[in-house]
């Protein structure tokens, strides 16, 4: 058996040598480079771009290119995660946390040095994983069940108390805000839909694009914007080849901490439908745990870059399993994969384990040698990619928001993302100057629903809790016990030794706080009501939710105005500290900024995107940024040209149907091209 293996193993290094299918690899990881470095493309987007370029190829080259492209996207996705603060996927939302902070202080070729080197050395674990695992691995995704799944996403919640900064509590009202979110729309029991507001767009609950790019992205870009600073806010950069050297050396100095991550990450894929939404947060707080000194966490700590980016990329590996062994995609990427390996005359099941294992294994050295190739290529580009942190704010701003709002609208295609992605913004820029944690958010609109739905599935088949009794889950229940007492024990070390915060933002601004504490409250306090005439199966998990959200937000709103009466006897007057708490919001500064958003959405409603987007990056040019027509004229055209080229021919985009086509189409039939403006 072990000799058919090595055999087997060999025979699939020799179908990746030969000219033909080496040239379609080069193209596939350049391709995906590309496509990974843009916000909300990702590696599905990718694969379906290049599947139809496969029909007539051979296995091996059509392959060559999918997972060449594929394995690639994760690599580059850590360019915009680092530079500009926006996750290019739900992969790499953890390496946001330290990789933005660290480009801010000037060290952005650092960041990207240890970033790239770790998805390289994540993406060969990963298809090592893949190549051991092929055979023994399957017994224990079988018994992946529902309770199991339950236990699993418990275990990622518990990494909110490493996403909450310097306070634990409003990082658990975060979270129990993330689940609240994730009860949008029908659950999973009965067609009775919640918390909808008689919209049909929130039917299907909320995207998680949309929602993660307004989280996140949009908060620093109104930094950037209502300060005019570049990213790097040193001015300078302070590396530049030699900070790519140091990054690339800290992450073979940390090989032990990359290669338990990329394990984690590798095993975690094998899990369909759980991988990529979990595996940074996991990854991110087993290097924050297991770390003597977490100060530095949340504010430029080089490990919590290489964890994610090395779960990040070994996930690749570990997603295939299922997918090639067993037929299960656990994601739309791998589904694109099936779709393709069906297509060329390939079926996944035990005969890829069998007839077909010198073309599975083809595979694992596929994904292996394009970690380490688009590496190679990244790393040669760092110089010039990091000269983006040092450009004006002004400058950055339109574009990045161009590539934003087309991310949250590739996942619908729906007006609603743009609007939930302005909303979920402005709540994101309000809860970073508050001090109120934005990961825990996500993480728990993320496991929300995989919770309510594996416990309810849990309980209906094994009618009761003897499902509490199978031994994967126990183990799971260990792990969870021991991951919260040693998290709580390193919180209170840490609290003993020093007076500073330990992670994510940490700004505390009481009289910004205290109003979204008053909100939650009464947020909890009306879904808890409003659920109460549900069906039990669909009350059930609401009502859990809104109690201690509710008592929490009441405690947290009491904190904020004890700290506020403290800040008011520090200033002297209550006017005096409404008006610091004003400045350090950049109240009065901000509005004009979301102000600029609402009308572009507005002007999408009338005119189109084709046409809005581009006349919102000239107006802000010209008005805010103080730049000269011409270059706003120019920049505006470039802007329509991606929009028209790249998201409406090259990928097919549907693009919202405004007033304008509508009126066009009617009045002047066939005169005007509607790719123009459509």
């Amino acid at each position: 058996m072990l000799q058919i293996m090595f055999e087997a193993l060999f025979s699939g290094l020799g179908l990746i040598f030969q000219w033909h299918v080496l040239a379609y690899f080069i193209i596939g990881c350049v391709v995906g480079i590309i496509l990974g470095a843009i916000p909300g493309l990702g590696g599905a987007i990718g694969l379906v771009l290049l599947l139809p370029f496969t029909f007539g190829m051979e296995p091996v080259s059509a392959f060559a290119l999918l997972l060449a492209s594929w394995a690639s996207t994760s690599t580059s996705g850590a360019i915009t995660s680092v530079l500009l603060g926006i996750p290019a996927t739900a992969a790499s939302q953890a390496t946001v946390l330290d990789g933005y902070p660290m480009a801010k202080s000037g060290e952005s070729a650092r960041a990207l040095g240890a970033a790239f080197t770790s998805s390289a050395i994540g993406g060969v674990c990963g298809a090592a994983a893949l190549g051991i695992s092929l055979p023994l691995i399957l017994p224990v995704i079988l018994a992946f069940e529902s309770p199991e799944t339950f236990m699993l996403a418990m275990l990622g919640l518990t990494m909110v108390g490493s996403l909450s900064g310097s306070s634990i509590m409003k990082g658990v009202a975060a979270a129990i805000l993330g689940l609240l979110l994730a009860m949008v729309g029908f659950p999973e029991s009965q067609a009775i839909p919640r918390y909808t507001f008689g919209t049909l767009y929130l039917l299907d609950q909320l995207p998680l694009i949309p929602v993660l790019l307004g989280l996140f992205a949009i908060p620093e870009i109104a930094e950037l914007s209502i300060k005019n600073v570049s990213i790097s806010r040193t001015g300078e950069s302070t590396d530049t080849r030699r900070g790519l050297l140091v990054g690339v050396r800290e992450a073979l100095k940390q090989w032990w901490l990359v290669v338990r991550c990329s394990v984690i990450g590798a095993y975690i894929g094998m899990l369909p439908g759980l991988g990529a939404s979990i595996v940074g947060w996991v990854t991110y707080g087993h290097a924050m745990q297991g770390a003597k000194d977490k100060s530095k966490f949340g504010k430029g700590d080089v490990r919590g870059v290489l964890a994610p980016e090395a779960a990040n990329n070994a996930l690749r590996g570990g997603a295939l399993i299922p997918t090639v062994t067993m037929g299960i995609p656990g994601s739309v990427g791998t589904a694109v994969l099936m779709g393709a390996l069906i297509m060329l005359g390939l079926r996944p099941g035990p005969s890829m384990l069998d007839t077909e294992l010198p073309m599975t294994f083809s595979f694992v050295w596929m994904i292996a040698f394009a970690s380490v190739i688009a590496t190679l290529i990244l790393l040669m580009s760092v110089e010039q990619v990091s000269k983006v942190a040092l450009l004006p704010g002004h400058m950055v701003v339109p574009g990045v928001l161009l590539f934003v709002y087309m991310g949250a609208w590739l996942g619908g295609a729906s007006f609603g993302d743009w609007v939930s992605c302005t909303f979920f913004g402005a709540l994101g820029f309000f809860m970073k100057r508050g001090g109120w944690p934005r990961p825990p958010v996500v993480l728990a609109l993320v496991l929300g629903g995989i919770l309510e739905g594996s416990f309810q599935i849990s309980m209906r088949v094994y009618q009761g809790i003897d499902w509490l009794q199978r031994p994967i889950v126990i183990f799971l229940a260990v792990v969870i016990f021991l991951t919260l007492f040693f998290a709580g024990r390193g919180i209170t070390k840490q609290k003993l030794t020093t007076n500073k915060p330990t992670a994510v933002d940490s700004e505390k601004n009481p009289a910004i706080s205290l109003p979204f504490s008053i909100g939650l409250c009464l947020l909890f306090a009306w879904a808890g009501y409003n659920s109460l005439n549900w069906p039990p199966a669909v009350r059930q998990f609401p009502i859990v939710i809104c109690i201690p959200g509710f008592i929490l937000s009441l405690v947290l709103s009491a904190q904020d105005i004890m700290n506020l009466s403290k800040e008011k006897i520090k200033i002297g007057t209550w006017k005096g500290s409404i008006l610091k708490a004003r400045q350090d919001a950049w109240l009065e500064d901000s509005l004009p900024f979301f102000g600029y958003l609402i009308g572009m959405l507005l002007l999408t409603v009338l005119i189109g995107q084709k046409l809005a987007l581009p006349i919102f990056i000239g107006i802000y040019l010209v008005r805010w940024g103080q730049y000269r027509k011409r270059f706003a004229i120019s920049y505006a055209i470039t802007g329509w040209a991606i929009l028209v080229f790249m998201y409406g021919e090259i990928m097919g985009l549907l693009f919202h149907p405004s007033y304008l086509t509508v009126w066009l189409q009617s009045v002047l039939p066939g005169v005007v091209p509607e790719w123009l403006i459509i």
